[in-house]
């Protein structure tokens, strides 16, 4: 066990057997034991199964009575780490009647009483200077569950500090036969490197990480890894991307595969003149998803380093901004498609590949649909890799920066049709008022404005500020992901449809690239220093002023919906609606510039994932309003599935920080989302309806 586990044990331990002990009562009154299901109105994993649906079969909530929803519970996180948390993105587990979650910044776990939110047991992880340095300090987005179906129940998770540890469901108490003593430490097998160097790092200090949940398929955990946040070029230790499996019973590790393909490996050749000795990243920092029948595991994989500037990367660099189906079995890779190519827009593949089975001209079809940054959803037969409709090389815009070479073309989708903008059109103009809409058109004159995806970043100039997009960075689909309906194979999402950037590359970025590596690049620096530069991005989003917003007051230089809600029929590729989402901002509504005007709904800015039942896609607000008819805060949002209307909305004191779930116990349907942020210190808050309208209270604990 490291050093910091055998610290941390002690304290960690004593108050799980003090917690577990009192609970231990309740626990012992289960009868049988079994494998999860959704039948049984449990939500066993991160995004209730391991295709990605978000999708369970409930409707005690409907739109008949979502508005009578009241709070059945609450957790404040104040208490759950060593300082406050603000940014809980956690997704609950419930299975048996006990709801599982990640808490406060030291990663905690806790057990909950399903029913009431009491608190069952509680574990924490103190690893110290790990922690400290760690690239991904969020207390983390969720948890896994295994059970070998006759009794054997594990919490599975990633610390801070990147070490996997198995918790018995029951107790909170390390599984000592997994691992080392209950933990791996998933730093061990990393390769890092800088300057075309392999490098023994410090693992205590090495940054590799991830906020995400293992994807836990029959007895295999799949963990994934994820670097600094931030647009960085040269890391302390410049660790390389790669996905490993290991036993579920035992740690062994099953398997790796290297997200960035080493020497010998198929893709290599593609990271142009040895790059990859030097570069970092591509790791699979959000959510995975599988096929159990077919044996296969979906990796949506991140960009390499630097997000926004590949003259140090030449070529198209695989698997970067990719979608990865390999082997469940040997981690072999069977088919990949790569979205962007060389890619200069953080469009990192993001959200959990959806597996969905639906019916295409006639014939029923195995798909995957990928979610991104950029308004598209890649549709692919899950099995071959093969698009499902035509995805179309296409000539993009090419760079101007010395050194850069720029992909020719990149894929655009045919079907299904954006869900959010992918670029800013003429039309899509702030046109509230005529003066407003001038002022935009004079801002965009200092902009590389192409009107169309995939415009590349450019040095400033005396004319050019800045080169104008639509997605890259915190555009359509982020972490939240998306949801569908197995049933009638839909896709559902909530998305960011205003975020317009300005990238630009300072000329001290060139200084990132050191002499060394510059030679083996076979060039010659741009610029005379040799110290570390930036990337700038500008936002025209309304969030925070900058010269793509100037003279707007706080506008957005785009128009409304800022965020909306989208649902597309996966067995046609049409889009069945698509809707504003939220309360129009208070900088939108309160607006000197627009005063005596009918604003419409505009939607809200922002991005946050939902959870579909049988009638009703659930989704809460992304900011905080304040409306002449409510409180302050922001609202838990329930849409009809089919028409996209709004049908209820019950009142949050902050918006929604991490994905809804819902469950079933005791006949009794609940509603959990993580809230939080600004200077609301996060919690989950567990909505239904009161007992009194609930008509025949059934059990399907066993």
């Amino acid at each position: 066990m490291p050093r910091t586990a055998i610290r941390s044990a002690p304290w960690s331990l004593a108050l799980a057997l003090i917690v577990a002990a009192s609970a231990a009562p309740r626990l012992a009154g289960r009868t049988g034991s079994g494998v999860p299901s959704k039948a049984n109105g449990e939500w066993p994993s991160y995004n209730a199964d391991v295709r990605g649906s978000r999708y369970m079969p409930l409707d005690q909530i409907d739109a008949a009575n979502f508005n009578r929803l009241e709070v059945a519970w609450r957790l404040k996180t104040d208490n759950l780490g060593p300082r406050p948390e603000y940014k809980l993105e956690g997704t609950p587990l419930m299975v048996k009647g006990v709801v599982y979650a990640v808490g406060g910044t030291r990663r905690s776990v806790v057990a909950l009483d399903a029913r009431t939110g009491e608190l069952k047991w509680i574990y924490a992880m103190d690893e110290g200077r790990r922690a400290d340095v760690a690239p991904r300090k969020l207390s983390g987005r969720g948890l896994s569950y295994w059970t070998d179906g006759n009794g054997d129940e594990r919490i599975v998770f990633v610390t801070i500090g990147y070490r996997l540890v198995e918790l018995n469901a029951r107790t909170g108490q390390p599984v000592t036969s997994f691992g080392r003593s209950g933990v791996i430490d998933l730093k061990e097998g990393v390769v890092f490197g800088k300057g075309g160097r392999q490098m023994q790092v410090p693992l205590e200090t090495a940054e590799i990480g991830t906020h995400s949940t293992p994807l836990v398929v029959n007895d295999v955990v799949v963990v994934q890894s994820a670097m600094a946040e931030g647009l960085r070029y040269e890391f302390s230790s410049n660790a390389k991307g790669l996905v490993r499996a290991f036993d579920a019973r035992t740690g062994k590790q099953l398997w790796r595969f290297d997200t960035m393909p080493g020497p010998g490996e198929f893709g290599h050749d593609t990271w142009q003149k040895g790059s990859w000795a030097w570069t970092g990243n591509t790791g699979v920092w959000t959510e995975m998803s599988a096929d159990p029948e077919a044996g296969l595991v979906y990796l949506p994989v991140e960009s390499g380093t630097i997000d926004t500037y590949g003259g140090n990367r030449p070529g198209n660099g695989l698997f970067a901004e990719s979608l990865v189906a390999v082997d469940l079995k040997t981690g072999r890779r069977r088919w990949h498609f790569q979205m962007v190519h060389h890619g200069l827009w953080d469009l990192d593949a993001v959200g959990a590949p959806l597996v969905v089975d639906a019916t295409i001209d006639g014939r029923r079809r195995k798909i995957v649909a990928q979610p991104s940054k950029q308004g598209w959803l890649y549709v692919f037969d899950r099995i071959t890799g093969e698009p499902i409709w035509p995805i179309v090389e296409t000539p993009v815009p090419q760079s101007d920066i010395p050194g850069e070479q720029t992909s020719p073309t990149q894929p655009f989708p045919t079907r299904p049709p954006a869900y959010s903008r992918n670029y800013l059109a003429k039309d899509d103009l702030i046109d509230f008022t005529p003066a407003l809409r001038a002022q935009a058109l004079e801002n965009l004159k200092k902009y590389r404005w192409e009107q169309t995806p995939f415009v590349p970043p450019l040095i400033p100039n005396d004319t050019m500020q800045g080169a104008i997009n639509v997605g890259n960075t915190m555009g359509g689909v982020n972490w939240p992901g998306s949801a569908f309906d197995p049933e009638t194979a839909t896709f559902y999402t909530q998305a960011y449809n205003s975020q317009v950037n300005a990238s630009a590359i300072s000329r001290e970025y060139f200084e990132a690239i050191e002499p060394e590596t510059q030679a083996k690049m076979g060039h010659i620096p741009i610029w005379e220093s040799d110290k570390l530069g930036k990337e700038e991005t500008f936002s025209g989003g309304g969030r925070g002023a900058s010269p793509l917003t100037s003279g707007l007051n706080g506008l957005p230089i785009a128009k409304p919906p800022y965020g909306v809600i989208a649902a597309i029929d996966l067995n046609t590729g049409a889009m069945k609606f698509r809707v504003p989402h939220g309360d129009t901002p208070d900088a939108v509504r309160n607006n000197p510039l627009l005063k005596g005007m009918n604003i419409p709904k505009t939607g809200q800015q922002g991005i946050v994932g939902g959870v579909v039942t049988k009638t009703l896609f659930i989704v809460g607000d992304p900011m905080v309003t304040a409306p002449p008819d409510r409180p302050r805060g922001a609202m838990l949002r329930a849409y009809d599935k089919e028409s996209g209307r709004e049908v209820g909305a019950v009142w949050m004191p902050a918006p929604q920080s991490g994905n809804p779930m819902t469950y079933m116990v005791d006949g009794r349907q609940y509603i959990v989302v993580a809230v939080g942020g600004g200077t609301y210190t996060s919690e989950y808050i567990a909505f239904a309806l009161p007992q009194a309208d609930i008509a025949r209270p059934t059990t399907n604990e066993r």
